[in-house]
C-alpha cells in the first residue's frame, strides 16, 4: 500500500477543509464577481473554442 492510513486520513480532511474554505471565500466575494468579472465567461468559451479548433486543424488538416 503507498500511502499510510494517517496519511489517507490527513490528505480526505485536508480536501474537505480546503473545499469549505474556497465556497466560502467565493461565496463571501460573489458580489464583487458579478460586478467586476461580468463577460469572463465568453472570454472562457471562446478560449476554449480557440484551443479546440487549433486541435481540430492540427489533427485533420496537418498531419
Amino acid at each position: 500500500m503507498p500511502f499510510s492510513t494517517g496519511q489517507l486520513i490527513f490528505a480526505a480532511f485536508f480536501i474537505v477543509v480546503f473545499a469549505a474554505v474556497m465556497i466560502y471565500a467565493y461565496r463571501k466575494d460573489l458580489k464583487l464577481h458579478k460586478r467586476y468579472y461580468k463577460g469572463s465567461l465568453l472570454v472562457l468559451l471562446v478560449f476554449i473554442l480557440f484551443i479546440a479548433t487549433i486541435v481540430v486543424i492540427k489533427k485533420f488538416i496537418v498531419s
